[in-house]
C-alpha cells in the first residue's frame, strides 16, 4: 500500500499577516495587504501597488530572535519565519528524531540585496557578503542550518509553481520511503529586479488585482513565505498526533506553449489538474473549493478558467483566486495557498475572490464573491501555474 502524507503543521507570512492566526483575522476581515511600496527602492513607488511583509528587514531579525547581521537576505528571514511557525505548530521539538529533509523554493533568491552591490563587486577587488546571498540555495542552506536539517535539502526554482512542487516533490519522498518528514515550502522577497522585470511583461496592474474580471488589468506582486510539515503516517502514528489534513493528490505538467504565456486551451492545467485527481483516486465531483492560481492577467484567467471547465464540466465547484489578499508572492504561491487550502479545510471557509465586478464573458461561472463560513469542505485543489507552462496542482483533503 502506498505510504500516506499528512500536514501537521503550517507556517506562513505575507502582506496579510506574520503568521496563521493574522492570516485568517485578515480573510475574515477583508483585509488586503496591497498598498504602495514602502521597503524597495524603485523608480515604481508610488505608481505600481504590491503587497509587502509589513516589517522591515530590522523587524524581522528581532521577531526571530537572531542577530542583525550581513550577508542575510529579506528572502532567507521570511524563511525562516513561516519554517519556524510551521514546526511550532507542529510540535516538533527534536529535528533529529526523524529522517527529516526540507525542500524550498525560490527563484529571485538574495537579488534584494546582490543588486544593490552588483556594481561595486564588478569594479572592485574585495569579497562583498551579499554577492554569497544571490543564489537560490543561499536562502534554503541557511535555513537548514538554523533548523539544525542535515538529512536531505534541496531547492526548486519553476516560477510561480516552485513551492507548489516543493510540496510534491517532498510528498514523493515520503511515499518513496526516502525520508519521514518534509518541511516543504517557499519564499520570495520584492526586490528592483523583481519589480522591474514583471514590469517589462507589461502585466502589472497600476491597480490591485482583480483576479477573473472582465476588466483585470494584470497582476499584482506580493512577496512572503510559506512552508508545510509532511509527515508520513509512520510518524503521526507514533507520536500521536492530529494531522490538519492530508495531500492527497499532486500532479505536474509542463505544457512549454511559451516563455510566460498560458495556452489557450489551458492544456498545461487540464492536465496537472486531472493528474491531480487521478492520484488522489478522486472524481472531479467531489473536490469542495478549488484554489485557483488566478493572477489577474489577461491570459492567465481565461486559460485556467476555460481548464477548470474542461475539468469540471457544468459541475464547478466554488472558486476564487486569494492573490487579491496576498499578491502574486510568485515562487512562494503555492505554498501560500497551500497553507491558505489547509486553513479552509481546518475551518471549513471558502475564500472571497476580493475586487470582482464583472463576469468574464468568455466563461461560465463566477468567482465566490464573499466569505463563505460553514462550508463544507472535504477536497481543496490548489492551483500554480508557472512560466513555460510548468504547472501543478495539488489537493488536501480531511480525514
Amino acid at each position: 500500500m502506498e505510504k500516506r502524507v499528512f500536514i501537521t503543521g503550517i507556517g506562513i507570512i505575507t502582506g496579510i499577516g506574520n503568521n496563521a492566526d493574522e492570516t485568517l483575522s485578515s480573510v475574515f476581515d477583508s483585509h488586503s495587504g496591497i498598498g504602495e511600496i514602502v521597503h524597495v527602492s524603485t523608480i515604481h513607488k508610488g505608481i505600481i501597488p504590491v503587497s509587502e511583509v509589513k516589517c522591515c528587514n530590522t523587524e524581522l531579525f528581532h521577531l526571530l530572535g537572531i542577530p542583525e547581521k550581513k550577508g542575510i537576505s529579506r528572502t532567507f528571514l521570511l524563511g525562516l519565519m513561516a519554517a519556524k511557525e510551521a514546526l511550532e505548530t507542529s510540535g516538533i521539538t527534536d529535528i533529529s528524531a526523524w529522517k527529516t529533509g526540507l525542500v524550498s523554493a525560490t527563484t529571485v533568491g538574495g537579488m534584494d540585496k546582490s543588486e544593490l552591490y552588483y556594481q561595486d563587486f564588478l569594479k572592485n577587488d574585495f569579497h562583498n557578503e551579499y554577492i554569497d546571498t544571490h543564489d537560490c540555495a543561499d536562502s534554503t542552506e541557511k535555513i537548514a542550518d538554523y533548523l539544525g536539517i542535515s538529512d536531505f535539502l534541496t531547492t526548486i526554482s519553476t516560477a510561480c509553481s516552485s513551492s507548489a512542487n516543493s510540496i510534491m516533490f517532498g510528498a514523493r519522498l515520503i511515499k518513496n520511503g526516502k525520508l519521514d518528514r518534509v518541511i516543504a515550502g517557499g519564499t520570495e522577497c520584492l526586490s528592483k529586479f523583481h519589480i522591474s522585470g514583471f514590469h517589462s511583461l507589461q502585466i502589472l496592474d497600476t491597480q490591485p488585482c482583480k483576479p477573473f474580471d472582465e476588466n483585470r488589468q494584470g497582476l499584482t506582486l506580493g512577496e512572503g513565505a510559506a512552508y508545510l510539515i509532511l509527515e508520513s503516517e509512520e510518524v503521526v502514528k507514533a507520536e500521536g498526533k492530529e494531522a490538519l489534513c492530508e495531500l492527497t493528490g499532486f500532479g505536474n505538467a509542463c505544457e512549454a506553449f511559451h516563455q510566460t504565456a498560458s495556452s489557450p486551451e489551458g492544456t498545461g492545467a487540464v492536465l496537472a489538474m486531472q493528474k491531480a485527481l487521478a492520484s488522489a483516486n478522486l472524481n472531479p465531483s467531489d473536490i469542495d473549493y478549488i484554489n485557483a492560481h488566478g493572477t489577474g492577467t489577461e491570459n492567465n484567467d481565461l486559460s485556467e478558467g476555460i481548464a477548470i471547465e474542461t475539468v469540471f464540466g457544468s459541475r464547478i465547484p466554488p472558486v476564487s483566486s486569494t492573490k487579491a489578499f496576498t499578491g502574486h508572492t510568485t515562487s512562494a504561491a503555492g505554498a501560500v495557498e497551500a497553507v491558505l487550502s489547509v486553513l479552509a479545510i481546518k475551518n471549513q471557509l471558502i475564500y472571497p475572490n476580493l475586487n470582482f465586478k464583472t463576469a468574464m464573458k468568455e466563461l461560465h461561472f463566477l468567482p465566490v464573491k464573499n466569505l463563505v463560513t460553514n462550508a463544507k469542505i472535504n477536497h481543496v485543489l490548489s492551483n500554480s501555474f508557472g512560466f513555460g507552462g510548468n504547472d501543478t496542482s495539488l489537493i488536501f483533503s480531511r480525514y
